[in-house]
């Protein structure tokens, strides 16, 4: 993705960070999961979520809730209601991101 966005749920206050592991072939995930965990996320809502990052954001004790679509305000107000369940393990496998795989119909690339 090229934006992140950390929300808070409460006030819907929010700020919008660019990716900068974007064009990263190796470690994007990992990278994308230490720049969540610096801003003091505790919750990622994601399309998909790869091997490195799933892993690094729970050791770090942030709950991943994969197939997560539709606009910000949209998964906030699922994720208030409890609709959405947290994930158990990846999404998708390694590398996904990097062009080499595409997503299957109805997908889209989240965090690698």
């Amino acid at each position: 993705c090229q934006y992140f966005i950390i929300v808070d749920p409460e006030t819907m206050e929010f700020e919008a960070l660019p990716n900068p592991s974007i064009t990263a072939m190796h470690g994007a995930g990992i990278q994308t999961a230490q720049i969540i965990t610096n801003k003091g996320a505790t919750v990622v809502l994601t399309g998909n979520c790869g091997p490195n990052a799933f892993q690094t954001l729970s050791a770090a004790g942030i709950q991943v809730i994969v197939g997560v679509s539709g606009t910000v305000k949209d998964a906030i107000e699922k994720y208030k209601k409890g609709e959405l369940q947290p994930s158990s393990q990846a999404s998708v496998p390694s590398h996904f991101g990097t062009g080499g795989m595409s997503p299957s119909p109805g997908t889209t690339p989240g965090m690698g």
